[in-house]
């Protein structure tokens, strides 16, 4: 079965699935390229993605096609989805529930899509892979599992909080670019 077909039926597994939690948002699988080395993983939809049933949409993503633009990348080019792809009800963080219960998707959707690096954007996504790292240490640094580069990233909603947080996150986007041009 061809990539396309399969993240097609993963999709309307999920979407067939009663027993996910989230009932009340909608389904935000995934998008990109899905030939793509690099896959960005958030921790949950949003407002915005909820109602456009897209990931990172809003102010965050806006803040990722910025900075992809800047290592001259196009959104389309890499594939962006979230661990938890129903959106948790008042932008609140995912549980260890919602987190368990989406797992076995986005599990399937990484073997799926095979990229060579996972970027974990934030605290939840790179614990999800990396489960004792500090964002604020392990973020920028490569860490390999299972044959995968592993690129934790500050989540672009924290860069846009602080002057800081985003210098570290436009370091690690230019970094990013540079092992990838190395692949």
């Amino acid at each position: 079965m061809n990539k396309k077909l399969a993240l097609e039926k993963l999709k309307s597994e999920i979407e067939a699935n009663t027993k996910l939690p989230l009932k009340k948002s909608n389904l935000v699988f995934g998008e990109g390229d899905i030939n793509s080395p690099v896959m960005f993983i958030g921790e949950a939809p949003g407002k915005n993605e909820d109602l456009e049933k897209r990931p990172f949409v809003g102010r965050s993503g806006q803040l990722i096609n910025k900075n992809l633009e800047k290592i001259n990348w196009k959104r389309g080019g890499v594939y962006i989805t979230n661990i938890v792809k129903k959106r948790p009800l008042l932008n609140r963080d995912p549980n260890e529930k919602e987190i368990e219960s989406f797992k076995p998707y986005l599990t399937k959707q990484i073997e799926i899509i095979n990229p060579k690096i996972i970027v974990p954007l934030g605290r939840f996504a790179t614990n999800y892979f990396l489960p004792t790292a500090k964002i604020s240490v392990d973020q920028g640094k490569i860490f390999e599992i299972d044959g995968r580069k592993i690129f934790p990233m500050f989540h672009p909603a924290a860069a846009l909080r602080g002057t800081k947080v985003m210098k570290q996150f436009e370091a690690s986007f230019k970094k990013l670019g540079r092992i990838v041009d190395n692949f």
